[in-house]
């Protein structure tokens, strides 16, 4: 009586004890190894395209906190990959004496180091307006920038090498994109003498 069509798709058979929402519930329960094979085997999938973007040196990949959120915000990114353990903050803070707002990201120790919170063109002081989980910013946001976001973990050896080498946060991109090419000149560029 089972549509042989639907045969290919059975993961895992189970006998419950209970009927209707109960015996789904422990049906769930009972399938949970099997459930968290698949979505392992998702995780392998995804953090192989990543490392295989960087191993062909295609340029439609990017990693980095600041990286990924310039790409982000030029909606190059299609896929936002982090991890889901990521311990890092996103600081808006006010110059106090020129009123600009700055975003600063930060993990534990730089948010111990006060140096951060002052303007280094003028000394002064920056005050946190807004401190929130860089974690919680990009669930909040990421449709906003028209990617999709999907959570790793570091229990597979790739996950594992994502976080530590690539620091847990990158991106497969849309198109191919050189972000020196956005970054900022310093002062000294731009700067020729006529030494006649």
């Amino acid at each position: 009586m089972f549509d042989p069509r639907l045969q290919t798709k059975i993961l895992n058979v189970v006998d419950v004890s209970y009927g209707g929402e109960n015996g789904f519930n422990q049906a769930i329960e009972l399938s949970g190894e099997i459930l968290a094979n698949v979505k392992f085997i998702q995780e392998k999938k995804l953090i192989g395209k990543f490392f295989e973007e960087i191993s062909q040196d295609t340029g439609k990949y990017v990693f980095g906190v600041d990286d990924t959120i310039k790409a982000l915000e030029l909606g190059a990114v299609e896929t936002l990959i982090v991890w889901e353990s990521l311990d890092i903050n996103r600081f808006e803070l006010k110059n106090a004496v020129t009123s600009e707002i700055v975003i600063k990201h930060m993990n534990k120790e730089q948010e111990v180091d006060r140096s951060q919170f002052r303007d280094s063109a003028t000394s002064a002081e920056l005050e946190a307006v807004e401190k929130m989980p860089l974690l919680e910013w990009f669930a909040e946001k990421y449709k906003q920038f028209g990617c999709s976001l999907e959570f790793v973990t570091n229990k597979s050896q790739e996950g594992s090498q994502f976080c530590r080498g690539f620091g847990g946060i990158g991106g497969l991109l849309r198109y191919q994109l050189d972000l020196r090419t956005f970054d900022e000149p310093s002062d000294d560029e731009g700067v020729y003498e006529d030494s006649d």
